[in-house]
């Protein structure tokens, strides 16, 4: 995913929002346990003041709690809300039919009208616990200070922050789903004009198309520009290599001819055959390097040439050639598979290949080939052909020395052997292989590959 912009993108925007999530989580859940306590607080503080309101006074003017209060709870025991008071320096205590036999924290230290409010855990069970000092005067003038307890379990709270929790995981789950989804369409929609820069770029490859055009974003206007002018600059450079070579060419055919010529019949017939031998070879050269360069003048802007058609010609020509020889001869080419290149490219390899085959196989020929399926970043689709007859072959020992220009296994055939280095030099200048091994027809098979890593 990380050779991927958008999936860099898409990774790197969701630990973001995952991040940014998670931390607004934790904050609503404290805000909310935090609004739940000081609730409490608050619920806790009611029941002071109605503990208060409820209170009578003896005799003497002290302040006395009945037994009967108005929440009812006080009077049910284990009903999670528990009261207590002391006061006159340990002379009074009065306790909630709640508590059956619990006890929970007194803080007699306080200041009259404070009260403090704290979370402890008495026993078994946790408790809210507030504390509030109050100073009550009897009937002779005399201050007594009494200390109100109000408690309150914290399973009720505990239910309100775990359903809130729930609540939230679903709302925060849901909204990031669909965060998700948006950012994915977001980044698809933003990145689909590098992906139109892509399409397009393969197609400029596979000669489908000269350039890139089309509306894009102005962030990539200045990039298509530079690509369309980098694309004409390389096509503009291999013509021009093209058409200086064919001027050399041409250039040394008048000098070569004149040469032939005055190696006529009136020159000594050493000197005759000299001439001769030497005309050929500058000839055997030029050629050479003519197919030579402008095989590598080919760029990522070649065309697309469709082989079948190619080779069913080159068989139908050669047959009609070496017709006295009677070579039955199939062709099984993929319609799909392409050459990208040069057809005269194309000719001039698969031409000397097959060339071989008929001149050296007895009776058959046989040319497979298939087009591979391209890698997975998008690019050229490969190429596979296989030559194959059923002639002597080439033994393992020759296999590498045969390749080599000039060179034949067969010394009773014409030609000077170039052929076969030629087809080699182009396929390598191509980026691709050559092998030589045996075929299942009893000759040699040649199989050459493109793009196929």
């Amino acid at each position: 995913m990380t050779q991927s912009i958008h999936g860099r993108l898409l990774l790197a925007a969701s630990m973001v929002l995952a991040a940014f999530l998670g931390l607004g989580a934790l904050a609503l859940d404290n805000a909310f346990r935090e609004s739940v306590e000081s609730a409490m607080r608050e619920r806790l503080l009611q029941q002071v003041y109605a503990l208060l309101g409820a209170a009578t006074e003896d005799d003497s003017g002290r302040m006395r709690l009945p037994g009967d209060l108005p929440n009812p709870r006080l009077a049910r025991p284990d009903s999670g809300l528990y009261a207590m008071v002391t006061g006159e320096s340990g002379g009074y205590q009065w306790r909630s039919r709640s508590l059956l036999g619990r006890e929970i924290g007194i803080t007699p230290q306080l200041e009259p009208g404070v009260h403090r409010f704290d979370r402890m855990r008495q026993g078994s069970e946790e408790l809210y616990i507030l504390n509030f000092s109050v100073v009550w005067e009897d009937d002779n003038g005399k201050e007594l200070q009494y200390t109100l307890a109000i408690a309150e379990n914290t399973e009720g709270m505990i239910a309100q922050v775990s359903a809130f929790r729930l609540r939230l995981f679903y709302w925060l789950g849901g909204v990031s789903l669909l965060l998700l989804i948006a950012q994915g369409v977001v980044l698809g929609w933003g990145l689909k004009p590098l992906r139109r820069v892509a399409v397009d770029l393969r197609r400029v490859e596979a000669g489908e198309i000269e350039g890139i055009v089309g509306r894009y974003p102005k962030e990539l206007q200045g990039l298509i520009r530079n690509i369309n002018m980098l694309v004409q600059s390389g096509r503009a450079s291999r013509d021009r290599y093209r058409n200086s070579l064919g001027d050399l060419a041409h250039s040394l055919k008048t000098p070569l001819t004149l040469l032939r010529g005055s190696a006529g019949g009136d020159a000594p017939g050493k000197m005759r055959q000299v001439v001769h031998e030497q005309v050929a070879r500058m000839d055997e050269i030029v050629q050479y390097q003519l197919h030579r360069a402008a095989a590598s003048a080919m760029t990522v802007t070649g065309t697309r040439v469709g082989v079948a058609s190619v080779v069913d010609r080159l068989c139908v020509t050669l047959a009609k050639v070496y017709r006295d020889k009677n070579i039955e001869w199939l062709a099984a080419v993929d319609p799909a598979a392409w050459f990208y290149g040069e057809q005269s490219d194309l000719m001039e390899f698969m031409g000397n290949l097959l060339d071989n085959a008929f001149k050296y196989g007895n009776t058959k020929v046989k040319v497979t080939g298939e087009s591979v399926a391209a890698a997975a970043d998008g690019g050229r689709q490969g190429l596979r052909l296989v030559v194959e007859d059923d002639g002597p072959g080439i033994p393992p020992a020759k296999r590498e020395e045969v390749l080599n220009r000039g060179v034949r296994i067969d010394q009773q055939q014409a030609g000077h052997g170039i052929g076969l280095s030629v087809a080699r030099e182009i396929i390598l200048l191509y980026a691709g292989s050559l092998q030589i091994d045996e075929s299942s027809l009893g000759g040699a098979r040649i199989e050459v590959g493109f793009n196929l890593d």
